[in-house]
């Protein structure tokens, strides 16, 4: 066996010779960002207890985020206030719920 890696020869076999493969082309993302709902789309499906407090609320520049809507259960709304620091959950009959009980990600 030699141990210079110039004298060392390579065995050719009965298989195709292929050059390094260049990296494939990327595949474009299958996942889809989240759709952004329009505010008519969020307001759907709201009691008109709700709609009646966001309504009151939007006067004092609460903005709606996004509205949880868990299987056989009313749907809940979630507004923040203008500077983004506290928020709020409207519950079915219109009335705030304010304990901070609604965990939220970052």
């Amino acid at each position: 066996m030699h141990r210079n890696a110039a004298h060392a020869s390579v065995i050719t076999g009965p298989w195709q010779h292929h050059a390094p493969a260049a990296a494939a082309p990327r595949r474009p993302e299958r996942r889809k960002a989240a759709p952004v709902l329009s505010a008519d789309a969020l307001r759907a499906g709201l009691t008109p207890a709700q709609l009646v407090t966001l309504e009151a609320l939007e006067i004092f520049q609460w903005r709606l985020a996004f509205v949880r809507r868990p299987l056989f259960q009313a749907p809940i709304p979630v507004l923040f206030d203008r500077d983004h620091t506290r928020h709020v959950v409207i519950q079915e009959d219109g009335t705030l719920d304010e304990s901070q009980s609604l965990v939220l990600r970052a």
